[in-house]
């Protein structure tokens, strides 16, 4: 169920990888600050999902483990790159570029990534 948790955090990486974009684009400044709030929101979701699924996968199957394994050092991934991108979001203006570009587009891989092996998981268990 948390990889479904982790699922709806994918458009607010991804809305934060297109703000970033538009802002490199155009160095409008509404751009880097509107990116920041998304991280910020997906994050925010990231977070108690990551525990979610650790709690989840200490309790599952021997079997199950080695996925939900996978599946958490992917989550945590995505936590602590988005976390570090927060941080240069939190710079100012041109300073977030492009290294925050970059960063939302590992975020957006690494948690789409994870959500693919999550949902296999959990569509899985449940058939």
């Amino acid at each position: 169920m948390h990889a479904i948790f982790v699922l709806s955090s994918v458009p607010l990486f991804l809305g934060a990888l297109l703000s970033d974009w538009a802002y490199f684009s155009s160095h409008e400044i509404q751009w880097v600050n509107f990116a920041a709030w998304l991280i910020a929101g997906g994050l925010l979701i990231a977070g108690p999902a990551l525990l979610w699924g650790a709690v989840d996968v200490l309790r599952s199957s021997v079997n199950r483990h080695r996925q939900g394994l996978i599946y958490l050092t992917l989550l945590l991934a995505t936590f602590v790159v988005g976390f570090i991108n927060a941080l240069v979001h939190g710079k100012d203006g041109w300073a977030a570029m492009p290294t925050g570009l970059i960063l939302s587009a590992v975020v957006v891989v690494l948690v789409a990534t994870a959500s693919a092996i999550g949902l296999a998981g959990f569509l899985r268990r449940t058939a």
